[in-house]
């Protein structure tokens, strides 16, 4: 059995963008800007993801970069409507128009990872059993929306993860960003917040902002600039900047793959869709 540096499991999306009045359509969703990522960093990658049987096209374009896929079926395929409302793009209003089914133990394919990446874009998509099922295979990396975003009617709401005392300690790698950091802390400082998350239990603690990337560990704080010359390609910032510095750490410390993640995700930023650059274009990046 092939063992993948990182198994990548969420929801695509079909994502309507409307930004400055303007609307497009792109496939969307943790696991398309993060498989990308990961993969253009070097990584080998695997995602697990669901669509609808006839929307099964949707993740064509990862297999063309060289992603291994398995596609589940749903009766839905997830759509989420991006409406974003500030000229920073930190201010948007999100919308769930429809929703994939969550995913279960019973229907996880066998699978070796080293990595196992556990990218919801909802609270209910990935539920507790697997942070349990993957725990025993390899380290657990976890995107902090996919248990604070919550849907109510469709409108995004925040709620706190009541399971996250049990199960922080069981993850490696903790992404938010400073939104969903305060959720989970109460903490408006974003330090602060990283710090608490590392103490209640995560072993790698980052959160994204606009200006920059912070991440606390047993090294203590690091932090690194997002150097972005424009924000066009704002969307899936934390899900490029958390994948490209679980690739770069499957080989590295943690303070070269948090610059390294910086410097990818701020090429990502300066163009819409997934991450289009080299390794090459990255450590020019970093200097």
């Amino acid at each position: 059995m092939k063992k993948y540096d990182i198994v990548m499991i969420g929801h695509v999306s079909k994502d309507i963008l409307i930004q400055k009045g303007k609307e497009s359509r792109i496939t969307g969703g943790a696991v398309v800007y993060s498989s990308v990522a990961a993969k253009r960093s070097g990584a080998s990658v695997l995602v697990i993801t669901k669509t609808a049987k006839k929307e099964r096209r949707l993740v064509k374009f990862l297999e063309d970069e060289g992603i291994d896929v398995v596609v589940l079926d749903s009766p839905e395929t997830t759509s989420i409507q991006n409406l974003y409302e500030s000229e920073d793009m930190e201010g948007r209003k999100v919308t769930l128009l429809a929703s994939a089914s969550p995913f279960s133990v019973d229907e996880l394919p066998e699978v070796d990872g080293k990595i196992f990446h556990l990218a919801g874009l909802f609270y209910g998509e990935i539920p507790s059993e697997l942070i349990f099922f993957f725990e025993k295979k390899g380290k657990l990396a976890l995107d902090a929306q996919g248990v604070v975003r919550c849907s109510k009617g469709g409108n995004l709401i925040f709620k706190d993860w009541e399971k996250k005392k049990e199960l922080l300690p069981r993850i490696s790698y903790l992404k938010t960003d400073a939104v969903e950091a305060e959720i989970l802390t109460g903490e408006t400082d974003r330090v602060k917040a990283a710090v608490m998350l590392k103490e209640a239990g995560a072993g790698e603690v980052m959160v994204t902002h606009g200006s920059e990337v912070i991440l606390y560990s047993e090294e203590g704080l690091n932090r690194a600039p997002f150097t972005a010359r424009n924000l066009s390609g704002r969307t899936g910032r934390g899900d490029t900047c958390f994948a490209a510095y679980l690739a770069w750490r499957v080989h590295h410390g943690v303070e070269d793959s948090l610059k390294f993640a910086a410097a990818l995700t701020s090429i990502k930023m300066e163009s819409p869709g997934v991450f289009k650059g080299t390794r090459e274009e990255v450590l020019a990046r970093i200097g």
